[in-house]
């Protein structure tokens, strides 16, 4: 029988420089085994005993070295099945709204990075998911202020 599980975490980072909305995202490293080359959110999988939220913060401070000006748990969980396992995956998705200077540094898993506004950033990623994580975190976070309030988780 399949299994539905939650290993996994997606995270929207963006910065606001000049009053415009920025997003982060990444290109996996040539090396790796798993879709070398392509542009992504930040994704990650969490630890034996892991909150999705720690997991999340963790990620983005493993992948890009962002820590959060604020944070929020957006109103959506990705899926997606796995074929090898047979599992079905659901991927809880935050944002993060970095400092609009911070300087990102990249773990091993990529090998280089942008910030783009929505429209440039989405035309990069290739997973639907991720557009539609992109999209939300646009709509309801950096441009809807009643879901942003709502939304809003404390920083650690």
């Amino acid at each position: 029988m399949t299994a539905v599980v939650c290993r996994s975490v997606e995270v929207v980072v963006f910065r606001v420089k000049r009053d415009r909305a920025e997003y982060l995202v990444l290109q996996r490293s040539l090396e790796e085994r798993a879709h070398p080359g392509m542009w992504q959110i930040i994704t990650g999988m969490l630890e034996e005993g892991e909150t999705a939220v720690a997991a999340g913060l963790r990620e983005a401070r493993e992948e890009s070295g962002v820590t959060p000006k604020k944070l929020w748990n957006v109103p959506l969980v990705n899926s997606f099945y796995n074929a090898t396992t047979d599992t079905v995956h659901l991927c809880p998705v935050f944002a993060i709204q970095a400092d609009p200077e911070v300087v990102v540094t990249l773990s091993g898993e990529h090998m280089a990075y942008a910030w783009y506004p929505c429209v440039a950033a989405r035309e990069r990623l290739v997973w639907p998911a991720h557009r539609e994580s992109l999209d939300i975190v646009d709509s309801y976070i950096v441009r809807g202020s009643e879901a942003a309030d709502r939304l809003e988780l404390p920083v650690p």
